[in-house]
């Protein structure tokens, strides 16, 4: 995948503003060999499952499962596994929720010594883990603007820490528009979403920041 530089990535940011989901999709996979589209299944990630497998359906899907997710996340996360037909990788924390418990004595406060060390082992390790076993060209994550103040400072296509090329093909989305995407394609959201890590919404989870 073509490395840009600034100007050219600023240029390509304004030129796709307002462009459908599933053109950028399409057009940034013509010069990518291995992409990848890494999900947690929380609100709204169904769009981009959608968006993403519609154009390209083998693409693989990265699940980093914290273990913590409610049972109503995971009931949804295997629906769209079986309606939508993902080829999901799914990766998890070497060390089982049991032995966190014994160790931190339960989920850390944001505010806790331990807080650092939990996010990763729970988050950090296997996404860590996942990228440098499938060596992705592109990611495909479903980051969006307002949503924390990083996220602000990013745009459709933008770069991680690592290099790799970052595709949010809904970033200038809202909640409203995407509500109309799910009705048209009679699609179900789902709001009983928890990140151990997070605790607060709007604070960045550690892998795009």
């Amino acid at each position: 995948m073509k490395k840009y530089s600034d100007k050219e990535l600023e240029k390509l940011n304004s030129q796709l503003r307002g462009v459908a989901p599933s053109e950028i999709i399409q057009w940034v996979l013509t010069s990518s060999t291995n992409p990848v589209l890494t999900t947690n299944f929380r609100p709204y990630e169904v769009a981009i499952l959608h968006a993403c497998t519609r154009v390209n359906n083998a693409m693989k899907i990265i699940w980093c499962d914290t273990g913590y997710n409610t049972l109503p996340t995971y009931k949804h996360a295997q629906f769209l596994i079986d309606h939508l037909d993902l080829k999901v990788e799914l990766y998890t924390p070497r060390q089982t929720a049991a032995y966190r418990d014994a160790y931190f004595g339960g989920i850390p406060g944001i505010d806790s010594p331990d807080h650092e060390e939990f996010s990763r082992q729970v988050k950090l390790e296997p996404f860590q883990r996942a990228m440098a076993e499938q060596k992705p060209d592109v990611w495909f994550t479903n980051l969006r603007k307002g949503q924390t103040n990083f996220r602000d400072s990013i745009d459709i296509l933008s770069y991680s820490k690592d290099g790799l090329l970052k595709v949010s093909p809904f970033y200038h989305w809202s909640d409203e528009k995407l509500d109309e995407y799910l009705r048209e394609h009679k699609l179900p959201n789902e709001f009983k979403y928890f990140d151990p890590t997070k605790v607060l919404d709007n604070r960045e989870c550690g892998l795009h920041a």
